[in-house]
C-alpha cells in the first residue's frame, strides 16, 4: 500500500521527467488526464522498504490558465491532493523557474526544491548557498544531477520528512498596497465557505482577474451577493491592470530571493554550448543546418535500418513463413487455414514487421538529437519563418513529434497559448510524416530507388513540412485571421545524450509500432483476407472478388495519379484504420497473385508501379486522408465532427492533387 503521493513540478527542460524516470525506472505507466487528452505519467518507487506514487505533471512556465497543460497541472495541484510536490527547477535558470516555485507557495502546498543540472551551473562557475535559498523560501533545496543520480537519495527524504510533518505552508512574502488590501478583502468575504481552493489563491485569482474561477466559484453556489462584491474586485483590476503588478512581485521576489545565494562570475563563462549555438542557431544559417542533419539522420536510417538490418528481417519473416506453412501443411490443416496463416498473417502483417528495423534506426536518431537538446533549438531557429506563415515557433515541436506519430504531435497543440495556433498547428500536423508510414516508403524505396534511399525518404519528410506550412499560411488567412502568440523557449545547454533515455524513448515507439501490427494492422488484413476470398464461387485474390470490386470502383479516382489498379487502390482505402496496413495489404495481394512463384513483396511491386508511379503513391501516402486514431484525436480536440470530416476530405484532396501532379508533370518530361 502506497504511504503518499509525490507530484513533480517544472519548466520544460529542467530535467523533471529524467527525476521521474530516475524514481520509477520501468514501473511506471502512461495514459490520459481525466476528461482531457494530456498525457499523464505515473509510476510507483520503493524508498526504505516502503512504497510511494509518483505523479509527473506537465512542464510549464506557469500554473495560469491559458494552455490546459498548465489547466491540468494546477487542478491536480488543488484538487488532486498530493501530500508533497518536488518542484524541478534548472540551475542555470534559477530565477526564471522561481517564478513557478512562487504559484505552488501560493497554492499553500507542501514543496522540496530539486536545484537541478547543479553540474552544469558549476561549469559555468555559478555557485549556490543552499542553505540561504532554503531558509529564505522556506522550503527544502536539494541541488542534484538527476542524469547520474546525484542528491536524489536527499531529495526523497527531504520530500518523506515533509510528507510526514505538520509544517506551516504558505507564501514567504507579501504582495504590497492595494494588492494585500484586495486578497484579504476577498478571503474576508469567503470565510466560512467550503471551497476546494485554498482561499488565498482562490482571492489572488480573483484580483488577477481570473474569470474561470470566477464561473467556478458560481457553480460551488456561493451567494450572487458575494459574487457581485467580488466582480468589484475583478473591475478594478480590469481598470488597474493588477495582474502585471502581480508578475512584476514574483519577479522580484525570485530576484530577491537569488541575491546574494547565488553567486555568478563577473564575466560570463562562454561555454560548449554558447559556441556551437552561435552556428546551429545562426539567423542564415539554423534552417540549412537543420535541413542538412535531418538528411543525415535519414541517409543513415535507411543504410542501417534497411540495406544492412532489413535483410535480416526479410529472411527471418519469410523463414518463420515458411515453417508454419510447412507445420499446417504437416497437421493436414484446412486449406482456409493455411491459406489465411501464410497468405494473410505472413504476408499480410509480416510484411509490416520486416520494417522493424528501419523504424528502430529512425527512433534511435531521433532520441539522440532529443536527448542532446538539439530540437529545442529546431524550434527556435525555425520561429521567424512560422510567425511569417501565420504561427509560431512553438508549433514545430508540434510538428516534429508529428514525425513519431500524429497524435501525440496533435495532443501537444494544447500547449500553445492561442486558440488560432491550436486549430492549425492540428490541421497540418498529419502532413508530417509518421512512423506508420516508413514502410510504405520503405517498400518503394527498396524496389526503385535503392541507391538514394536517404534522398528520397529525407523528400518524402520535407514535402510534409512544405505542404504543412503552405496550408498553415493558407488557413491563417482565411479561416483563423488574427496575430500569432509570442514564443518563449528557454534553450537547455547540449549535453552528451542518457543511453538509458534514449533507449527507452526508441522502445516506447517501436513497441506502439508492434502492438499496432499485432492488433490494429492483423484486423485489417483478417477483413481484406475475408473480403479476397468472399464469394466463394469466384478465383480468390482476383479482381473479381468482393475486395477486387471494391478497387475496381476506386481505381478510376486514382488513375489520373498513375497507379489505378484495384490492389493499388484498396490498399490506401485499408490504410485509413492504420497506414500500415497499405504494405500489410499490398503483401497480402501480391502474395496470393504471386504465390505460385513464391515473389516477395518488392519484386511484386516491381510488376505493377514504375518509378514515377511508386514516387505518386508515396506521395499519396504522405499527404492523404490521415488514419482513424489520429481523426478521432482531432474530435476530441476540437469537440467538433465539422473540424474532423474538414480535416478527413482536404488532406485526401490535398494528397490527390500532388500525386497527380507528380505523375502528369513527371510524364510530360518523359520520365517513367
Amino acid at each position: 500500500m502506497s504511504r503518499g503521493t509525490i507530484a513533480l513540478a517544472g519548466n520544460p527542460n529542467s530535467g523533471k521527467t529524467t527525476v521521474f524516470n530516475v524514481l520509477t525506472g520501468s514501473n511506471q505507466y502512461v495514459g490520459n488526464w481525466p476528461g482531457v487528452t494530456v498525457e499523464k505519467k505515473e509510476g510507483k518507487f520503493l524508498f526504505d522498504g516502503e512504497e510511494y506514487d509518483v505523479v509527473d505533471l506537465p512542464g510549464t512556465y506557469s500554473l495560469g490558465a491559458f494552455s490546459e497543460d498548465e489547466i491540468v497541472a494546477r487542478d491536480y495541484i488543488l484538487t488532486g491532493d498530493p501530500d508533497v510536490i518536488i518542484d524541478v527547477v534548472d540551475a542555470n535558470n534559477i530565477e526564471r523557474n522561481l517564478y513557478l516555485t512562487t504559484q505552488l507557495l501560493e497554492m499553500g502546498k507542501k514543496v522540496v526544491i530539486a536545484l537541478n543540472m547543479i553540474d552544469e551551473a558549476e561549469r559555468r562557475d555559478i555557485k549556490f548557498d543552499t542553505e540561504e535559498l532554503s531558509r529564505r523560501l522556506g522550503v527544502p533545496v536539494i541541488a542534484t544531477v538527476a542524469s547520474r543520480g546525484r542528491g536524489i537519495d536527499e531529495l526523497i527524504e527531504a520530500a518523506i520528512d515533509i510528507m510526514n510533518t505538520d509544517m506551516e505552508v504558505g507564501m514567504p512574502f507579501k504582495y504590497n498596497g492595494i494588492i494585500d488590501h484586495h486578497i484579504r478583502g476577498i478571503e474576508e468575504l469567503l470565510k466560512g465557505e467550503d471551497l476546494p481552493y485554498p482561499k488565498y489563491w482562490t482571492a489572488l485569482k480573483i484580483v488577477e482577474g481570473d474569470s474561470e474561477i470566477m464561473e467556478r466559484l458560481k457553480n460551488l453556489g456561493l451567494s450572487s451577493d458575494k459574487i457581485e462584491r467580488m466582480d468589484l474586485f475583478r473591475k478594478y483590476h480590469d481598470n488597474e491592470n493588477l495582474e502585471l503588478k502581480i508578475i512584476d512581485s514574483r519577479y522580484e521576489f525570485a530576484h530577491k530571493i537569488v541575491d546574494g545565494a547565488v553567486i555568478r562570475p563577473k564575466e560570463e563563462v562562454v561555454t560548449l554550448t554558447d559556441k556551437i549555438d552561435r552556428i546551429v542557431t545562426n539567423k542564415y544559417l539554423g534552417i540549412p543546418i537543420f535541413a542538412i542533419i535531418m538528411f543525415l539522420v535519414f541517409q543513415l536510417t535507411f543504410e542501417i535500418g534497411e540495406e544492412i538490418l532489413g535483410e535480416g528481417a526479410v529472411t527471418l519473416i519469410e523463414g518463420l513463413g515458411d515453417i508454419l506453412k510447412a507445420f499446417l501443411i504437416d497437421i493436414n490443416a484446412p486449406n482456409w487455414v493455411v491459406s489465411f496463416m501464410s497468405g494473410g498473417v505472413i504476408n499480410g502483417v509480416g510484411a509490416v514487421i520486416e520494417f522493424v528495423p528501419i523504424i528502430t534506426v529512425l527512433y534511435l536518431l531521433l532520441g539522440f538529437m532529443e536527448d542532446s537538446g538539439y530540437m529545442a533549438r529546431a524550434a527556435y531557429v525555425w520561429d521567424n519563418l512560422m510567425r511569417k506563415l501565420g504561427l509560431q515557433g512553438k508549433a514545430f515541436v508540434s510538428m516534429i513529434i508529428g514525425f513519431g506519430c500524429n497524435v501525440p504531435g496533435i495532443m501537444s497543440a494544447r500547449t500553445l497559448d492561442d486558440r488560432k495556433d491550436r486549430m492549425i498547428t492540428t490541421l497540418i500536423n498529419p502532413f508530417m510524416s509518421c512512423g506508420a508510414k516508413l514502410p510504405i516508403y520503405s517498400v518503394f524505396i527498396a524496389a526503385f530507388f535503392p541507391k538514394h534511399g536517404g534522398l528520397v525518404l529525407f523528400s518524402m519528410y520535407a514535402l510534409g513540412i512544405i505542404i504543412g506550412l503552405v496550408m498553415a499560411k493558407v488557413f491563417s488567412k482565411t479561416l483563423f485571421k488574427g496575430e500569432s502568440s509570442y514564443f518563449i523557449m528557454e534553450l537547455p545547454p547540449y549535453r552528451i545524450p542518457t543511453i538509458k533515455n534514449v533507449l527507452r524513448n526508441m522502445w516506447d515507439n517501436v513497441y506502439g509500432f508492434l502492438v499496432r501490427a499485432g492488433t490494429t494492422v492483423f484486423a485489417v488484413v483478417t477483413f481484406v483476407w475475408i473480403l479476397a476470398m468472399l464469394p466463394v464461387s469466384v478465383e480468390s485474390h482476383s479482381q473479381y472478388s468482393i475486395l477486387g470490386r471494391i478497387g475496381t470502383f476506386l481505381a478510376p479516382i486514382l488513375k489520373p495519379a498513375g497507379f489505378g489498379n484495384w490492389q493499388a487502390s484498396v490498399a490506401l482505402f485499408a490504410g485509413l484504420p492504420a497506414k500500415e496496413a497499405v504494405v500489410g495489404t499490398l503483401g497480402l495481394l501480391y502474395a496470393g497473385e504471386y504465390a505460385e512463384e513464391g515473389t516477395i513483396l518488392v519484386n511484386a511491386i516491381r510488376q505493377h508501379f514504375t518509378s514515377l508511379t511508386a514516387l505518386s503513391y508515396m506521395v499519396m501516402t504522405l499527404l492523404y486522408t490521415p488514419c482513424a486514431a489520429v481523426l478521432g484525436i482531432v474530435k476530441k480536440e476540437t469537440g467538433s465532427i465539422k473540424w474532423t470530416v474538414f480535416m478527413a476530405l482536404y488532406t485526401f484532396a490535398i494528397g490527390w492533387v500532388m500525386a497527380v501532379l507528380v505523375y502528369q508533370i513527371g510524364s510530360l518530361l518523359g520520365f517513367s
